[in-house]
């Protein structure tokens, strides 16, 4: 099973105090000792369950546009954006902890936009965390238009991993970070995408596609 980058730092610490803990419960021979061990092993697992990060292979269309997330859909409404204009189609995908939580650029081009907003820790699939909880914006400025998307944190989440550059080129598909344990991401469509999912649907980042465009420039 391959583990992310971006969590191995987070991997290795946890190993090593698991470990400690395992062999401490092991010398006590007694049943709280056995549990003690046990919940050590249990809490690695997890672990590496969480920064498990699947091999995806991006679907063959030019004009497919992807989730940046795996997860559900909490939410489908137009709204009006700076960066995509009006009208613009709002799509959030909440992650829970047992999702994979490596995050994936949904359409190739050009990153226009990054901004970082410290914030509070509202459960992600509170509506008020897209504006008060730490998050990470991103735009990519595509041939069909701008495209902007936001890792948001949640509850338990309290690191974003971001690792995008302005002006990098991206393709649709490859990784660029992360939100450790539970959290949510909001992606802006704009007008010239046409959106395809519901409230309730199941996404997989990198190979769900989310919309298409309208037209090909």
């Amino acid at each position: 099973m391959r583990i992310t980058s971006y969590g191995s730092g987070s991997v290795a610490v946890t190993a090593i105090v698991c470990l400690i803990i395992f062999i401490a419960g092991a010398l006590l021979q007694s049943g709280g000792g056995i549990v003690l061990s046990a919940s050590a092993a249990l809490y690695f697992a997890f672990c590496l369950f969480f920064y498990r990060d699947p091999e995806r292979t991006a679907p063959d269309d030019p004009d497919a546009i992807l989730a940046p997330a795996d997860g559900k859909v909490l939410l489908v409404r137009q709204v009006e954006h700076p960066l995509t204009g009006e009208p613009s189609t709002l799509v959030s995908i909440f992650m829970s902890p047992f999702n994979v939580h490596v995050n994936r650029i949904p359409a190739g081009g050009s990153v226009s936009h990054l901004r970082y907003h410290p914030g509070r820790f509202l459960m992600a699939f509170d509506h008020r965390s897209m504006t008060d909880n730490e998050r990470m914006e991103i735009g990519v400025a595509c041939a069909f238009g701008s495209l902007w998307f936001c890792q948001v944190s949640g509850f338990l989440a309290r690191r974003i991993v971001c690792r995008l550059d302005l002006g990098q080129k991206v393709t649709a598909g490859i990784r660029f970070g992360m939100i450790k344990f539970g959290s949510r991401v909001d992606i802006v469509f704009p007008a010239s995408v046409s959106v395809s999912v519901t409230t309730g649907m199941r996404t997989v980042a990198g190979q769900t596609v989310m919309g298409r465009t309208k037209r090909r420039f």
